[in-house]
């Protein structure tokens, strides 16, 4: 099939191309640059994806049977009119999916969602849980009004090789340091994670399940782990026992610490109130079934060993949060 995914080089994206290639699907992507590093293999064509009409004209012409829209503007947010505008661009004949990547944010907070749970309002305080939310009532309504073919997969953490973000390796290179690492609060912050082999196998799988559209997915490992058991889990595969301080979240923050950093102390966006999903509507549709924790960290780990190239770290700021928290222990 002839398949455009909108932001293909990262992480995600890229797994996904190399899997539609893999599959024999002729694949274009869309992406701000002028090239890609995929080879002539793969169809590229430019433009802002937050500019709508930047991506009517280069779409102009060209028809596309499914449609991944992946691509989200960290720093200046995608808002719904702006997936609208590449949807409605995308929409034509030949059309049969437009998969929707949103997320478990999507849901505002709480636990156990199913996929027909209430997402989170148009007043959300936070823009990316606002814009997800936002985006996945706007394209069920174009479902509804003009059989828009369209699938949303809502995953949590997604991790794996090449990811971007500096989450597992934060962990890895601290373990391998020989340091101590800081726990917020308890440690009993629930997590939820997707291996990003996972994540693209059903981003695959929905093209072969006519069932998929005008449906969400949530696709998650089965179960939740906390921030503690998180921490045992990367250090188990790196052949590492972790010590572990536990700092208040209200003495990390009035420090200056933020899960987004710069003053990070936890792995990226990794220590945010818990939202966690129930995947039995995936298992169902799907057949999908999460690769084991363990299993899927061994294997990123071997990446990180051949690939991660650990830059100069400064721990000046864990080494002030554990000090202080061993103090007040004291």
């Amino acid at each position: 099939m002839k398949v455009l995914v909108i932001g293909g080089t990262l992480f995600i994206g890229r797994s996904l191309v190399n899997e539609l290639l893999k599959e024999g699907h002729d694949v274009c992507i869309l992406h701000r640059k002028a090239e890609h590093d995929f080879g002539r293999r793969v169809g590229n064509i430019q433009a802002d994806r937050n500019d709508g009409e930047a991506v009517r004209r280069a779409l102009a012409g060209r028809q596309f049977e499914v449609v991944y829209d992946l691509a989200y503007d960290w720093e200046r947010g995608t808002t719904c009119q702006q997936v609208e505008a590449a949807a409605r661009a995308c929409g034509g004949d030949r059309l049969r999916r437009y998969v929707f990547m949103s997320s478990v944010a999507a849901y505002g907070d709480g636990l156990n969602h199913h996929e027909g749970d209430a997402l989170a309002p148009d007043d959300h305080h936070d823009q990316y849980v606002r814009n997800k939310a936002m985006t996945e009532r706007l394209l069920f309504r174009m479902h509804q009004r003009y059989g828009t073919p369209v699938t949303t997969i809502r995953p949590p953490y997604a991790y794996g090789p090449c990811n971007p973000y500096y989450r597992e390796a934060f962990f890895w290179d601290r373990l391998r340091d020989g340091r101590s690492i800081v726990l917020p609060g308890d440690g009993r912050r629930l997590m939820q994670f997707v291996y990003v082999k996972d994540l693209v196998w059903s981003l695959v799988r929905v093209l072969a399940e006519p069932a998929t559209v005008g449906h969400a997915f949530n696709i998650a490992n089965q179960r939740p782990v906390t921030q503690a058991e998180a921490v045992t889990a990367f250090a188990e595969v790196a052949g590492k026992k972790p010590n572990l301080i536990r700092v208040p979240r209200e003495r990390i923050l009035h420090m200056g610490g933020h899960p987004m950093g710069p003053q990070l102390y936890f792995g990226m966006y990794f220590d945010i109130p818990p939202i966690t999903q129930v995947i039995t509507k995936a298992q169902r549709v799907l057949g999908f079934k999460p690769t084991p924790f363990d299993a899927g960290l061994k294997e990123t780990y071997r990446w990180y060993l051949r690939h991660h190239h650990k830059n100069h770290l400064d721990y000046s700021f864990e080494d002030r949060l554990m000090s202080a928290a061993m103090t007040v222990a004291v």
